[in-house]
Parts: C-alpha cells; sequence; structure tokens
C-alpha cells in the first residue's frame, strides 16, 4: 500500500525525463542513477520508494538491489522518511564537516 506525501515529485530533476527512462535494467542503471546525484528532493524520493517498498526503477539515486539491501540492513524501519529528515537535520545541525583522513589531519597541523 502506498502511502506518503508526494508534493516533493513537483521539484524532481527527473520529472522532465520520459517515466520509461528510469525504470532501465542492467548497466544502464548506472548512466540514469547520475540524473539524480544533485536533485533537490533526492532524500523524500527515496523515503518514498523505501517506505511503500517499491521493486521497480530509480528512486533517489538507488536501484531495486541497493533498496532491497538497505531495507534488510534496518528491518525495524518503521518510517524511512522520518529517519532520512532527522539525519539531514542532524547533519545540516552540525555544522561540521565530514572528518579528515590521517594524512590529511598531518597536513593542516
Amino acid at each position: 500500500m502506498a502511502t506518503g506525501d508526494r508534493q516533493w515529485e513537483a521539484q524532481a530533476k527527473c520529472g522532465t525525463q520520459v517515466a520509461e527512462a528510469l525504470f532501465v535494467e542492467g548497466t544502464v542503471q548506472k548512466r540514469v542513477k547520475t540524473l539524480c546525484s544533485d536533485c533537490p528532493v533526492r532524500t523524500e524520493c527515496l523515503a518514498y520508494a523505501l517506505d511503500n517498498r517499491i521493486e521497480h526503477g530509480i528512486w533517489g539515486g538507488t536501484t531495486v538491489r541497493e533498496r532491497r539491501s538497505l531495507l534488510r540492513r534496518r528491518p525495524t524501519v518503521t518510517s524511512w522518511r522520518l529517519l532520512l529528515d532527522a539525519a539531514r537535520t542532524e547533519h545540516a545541525n552540525s555544522g561540521r564537516l565530514l572528518p579528515l583522513s590521517g594524512a590529511d589531519r598531518r597536513r593542516t597541523v
């Protein structure tokens, strides 16, 4: 059963694509996924696909196989939308950059 608000779709970068272009198989998926890389609603799209267990197409920059893997690794998640929104908020509020590697840390000290 599909759930969730889909207002985000109006902002999706793929909205200008023919729908069939997003429902490909094999190596073509890698090329199609690049369309999602800078999409402003990638998180909402991925959360929608995970919450609704969508078994086809590229959603939020992920393939069916990648989404199945996420679902298997986190079986207790009841709302991917809430989880991903919370993670995005936490990251935005942290004001931190990603940790430097050991080599980069030595150069800046």
